[in-house]
């Protein structure tokens, strides 16, 4: 027979390794092509790997939760090499019978496995995945009754969870063959006073909780946001600037133009574009914030690539990069935000549109939250938090004399690295991007 050795592919020009989140195919298992082997995760994206042979499989080279690089071997398929003879099933006519067999109680219960129908998949445009597929061969489901059922997935995707549930209804509440199949009757066995059973060291001991406390273990995008943090605050001595900034121009002319500019471009036009804009200036002007750290030497880059920090509907965060922000006009900033703010709420983010980011803006106020103390993304040196826009009486000087005036406020900190930010240039910067907001021209053109 022939191997096959499956390679992690490449996902993207700056993606270099991927944690495996799951084998979706265990050792041993057939394989047909295109069949997902198992679930990667690249910095916050999950991707499926699937099998570019049919065959079987008999290596995994990486555990779960383990880190591989692109192009390293993670899995070796057996295939049928040509010219191989092919296993033949061996049948007798007189079957093979234990020499004693005793009779156990429950045992006229169990039936034995038959092979089941498979559905030819090919012959439908929607998309099923592997466990999909499996759970339809064990409960008989047609693939007209499977395209039938309305998927919650993204695009309409079925997913296990639908089908259980339709499978659940249809049978009128029994369970499925799926379950039942993990349901093994309990035989009666005479008590044996025997020693209690050492715990395994892989499964953590089960901890008793009293009252109302839940213990919850975190899902694997927290894990590698609390990594990174902790990281980032154990590498960075951080630094966080103030300052406070008159914004009423901007919200006039936002107010302005968003009517117009929605139907025009079939866009809603946000404050983040604005914000992005003005750090993209700054950072020209102050180059050094655009900066990273390799040991003792500090890296200046070329590109303004700038990271905005976005909520996802599971309480998780992720930072989709918005490359050479610089060279985009407010139009392309506002598409572009629009975009991955909108992918990265469904799952789409592709692996690279993560990655390459050199300064990050996290907007606090979306919150409620007038300012905050960001921690930096590393290796980055620098990130921006922008509060919550707020009407305030604030004095104004006028050519005949000072007056107070109702406008709008907003608080901008800035958090750096001390090893290479130093208060004067950080403090520098944040005035600046205020400065850029403070001066919006309330006639500009767009």
């Amino acid at each position: 027979m022939a191997q096959y050795e499956l390679l992690l592919p490449k996902m993207g020009e700056s993606v270099a390794e991927a944690t495996v989140i799951k084998w979706v195919k265990q050792i041993g298992d057939s394989i047909e092509m295109d069949d997902t082997i198992l679930e990667i995760a690249t910095d916050k994206v999950d991707s499926e790997v699937p099998s570019p042979v049919a065959g079987k499989l008999i290596k995994q080279l990486f555990k779960e939760d383990e880190v591989a690089q692109v192009g390293d071997i993670i899995a070796i398929i057996e295939t049928a090499g040509e010219g191989e003879p092919k296993v033949e099933e061996i049948k007798t006519d007189t079957p093979v019978v234990p020499e004693k067999v005793e009779a156990i109680p429950g045992l006229d219960q169990l039936t034995p496995n038959k092979p089941t129908p498979q559905p030819d998949f090919a012959n439908s445009d929607r998309f099923y995945s592997p466990l999909v597929k499996s759970i339809a061969a064990q409960e008989q489901i047609s693939l007209a009754e499977l395209d039938s059922i309305k998927g919650s997935g993204a695009d309409g995707r079925l997913n296990k969870d639908d089908l259980l549930n339709y499978i659940t209804n249809k049978n009128g509440g029994q369970k499925t063959v799926a379950e039942q199949s993990s349901t093994v009757p309990v035989i009666e066995t005479p008590v044996v006073n025997t020693p209690a059973p050492i715990p395994s060291p892989n499964k953590p001991a089960t901890t008793s909780v009293s009252g109302g406390d839940e213990i919850i273990e975190m899902d694997r995008m927290r894990k590698l946001i609390a990594d990174h943090m902790v990281m980032s605050k154990s590498t960075s001595p951080h630094v966080t600037s103030f300052v406070e900034a008159d914004v009423t121009n901007l919200v006039l002319w936002r107010n302005k133009v968003k009517n117009s500019f929605e139907k025009r471009e079939n866009e809603k036009i946000t404050f983040t574009p604005m914000f992005i804009e003005a750090v993209a200036k700054a950072i020209k002007d102050f180059p050094m914030v655009n900066v990273s750290v390799n040991g003792t030497q500090i890296i200046k880059k070329r590109d303004i690539n700038i990271g905005m920090a976005a909520a996802l509907p599971s309480g998780n965060l992720i930072v989709p990069v918005i490359k050479n922000a610089d060279q985009l006009n407010l139009v392309g900033l506002t598409k572009a935000v629009n975009d991955l703010a909108t992918r990265s709420r469904n799952s789409k983010l592709k692996p690279d549109e993560t990655q390459g980011g050199t300064f990050t803006l996290t907007n606090v106020g979306s919150f409620g939250n007038v300012m905050g103390t960001p921690i930096i993304n590393q290796p980055q040196v620098a990130i921006l938090a922008v509060g919550a826009i707020k009407k305030k009486p604030a004095v104004l000087e006028t050519e005949h004399g000072d007056v107070i005036a109702i406008r709008h406020m907003m608080f901008l900190s800035l958090s750096y690295d001390h090893r290479v930010v130093d208060g004067s240039l950080g403090g520098m910067f944040v005035r600046r991007v205020a400065d850029y907001l403070e001066n919006w021209d309330l006639n500009r053109e767009i």
